[in-house]
């Protein structure tokens, strides 16, 4: 299983940034992003455009119903599936997104976690995050140092396998990372601009009709539901919150969102790349890596 990953903050550009590699490498695109893979809420999601996807071949991009509920283990079955299925055509993908855990999932050996409890999830999704917490702090007090506490779903997953396997969460080590990607670079811009182009963002949502967009939502998994700006703008069409604040808030939040992001790729070994640097030099890169690839594979 051969492929590229590149990765980046929220805002950051990796959109237009893959296209134009995959164009120049003609070869596909695989998302890596835990709101892009449901089908809807497109804007919300930021999923790259119909005339994007158009160009270059996309995968795993609105696949699933918002009504189902997709985690790391998910992903990376899925994920490798269809990597797989194109390296069997000869093509290695770009791996494209900012959800780590995702991109964390798809290059290591999955521990053999159970499967999710839905009526223990529900039951866990009904307690506030606190709680939740100090449950894991008593059955598992390494995984409560090292869990990233603004990230209510893995709280709540960690807790969950807790309680199913009587272990701690910490004990389902993962083995090495896989020797599958070709390159893993992390995409970055100045911390003003990436900002600047969030808020940007933001706005341009509203004007193109996210409130619409949520409107017409009605169910949706706990997954989904994590999805920025979602409750914020149910907040809105409830009539708790005025557009400006909701707007506001939803700046703030993926402003966050981005910081942390770009905190975890450059803590997990990824090749940063200033996003106005050179592509040819990136494009030629690749292929040279590609080229060896392929002859250490003949030889």
């Amino acid at each position: 299983m051969r492929y590229v990953v590149i990765a980046g903050a929220t805002g950051v550009g990796k959109s237009d940034f893959a296209i134009e590699i995959a164009l120049a490498l003609r070869t596909e695109i695989v998302g890596a992003d835990a709101f892009q893979i449901y089908a809807g809420l497109d804007l919300l999601s930021g999923k790259p455009s119909l005339a994007q996807r158009r160009q270059v071949q996309h995968h795993l991009i609105g696949d699933l119903p918002l009504t189902e509920s997709c985690d790391a283990h998910r992903y990376a079955t899925l994920a490798r599936k269809k990597i797989a299925e194109l390296n069997q055509q000869s093509i290695v993908p770009l791996v494209v997104g900012g959800t780590g855990f995702y991109l964390e999932a798809l290059e290591q050996d999955l521990p053999n976690l159970p499967a999710a409890d839905p009526s223990l999830r529900k039951e866990l999704e009904l307690l506030p995050t606190e709680a939740l917490l100090r449950q894991l702090h008593q059955r598992d007090p390494v995984c409560w140092c090292r869990i990233d506490r603004s990230n209510r779903r893995r709280i709540i997953r960690a807790l969950e396998v807790c309680i199913i396997t009587g272990r701690p969460f910490s004990s389902f080590s993962r083995n090495s990372v896989k020797k599958t990607t070709i390159a893993r670079v992390a995409l970055e811009r100045s911390r003003d601009e990436l900002y600047a182009r969030i808020n940007e963002r933001v706005l341009n949502m509203f004007a193109n009709g996210v409130i619409d967009e949520v409107a017409a939502i009605t169910n949706t998994s706990a997954t989904a539901e994590q999805m920025i700006g979602l409750r914020q703008i149910r907040s809105l069409l409830a009539g708790e919150i005025d557009q400006r604040a909701c707007i506001d808030r939803i700046q703030q939040l993926t402003r966050n969102y981005a910081k942390r992001q770009m905190t975890w790729f450059r803590n997990r070994g990824y090749e940063q790349r200033d996003i106005r640097a050179s592509h040819t030099s990136f494009v030629e890169g690749l292929r040279e890596r590609l080229a060896r690839l392929s002859a250490e594979s003949l030889a």
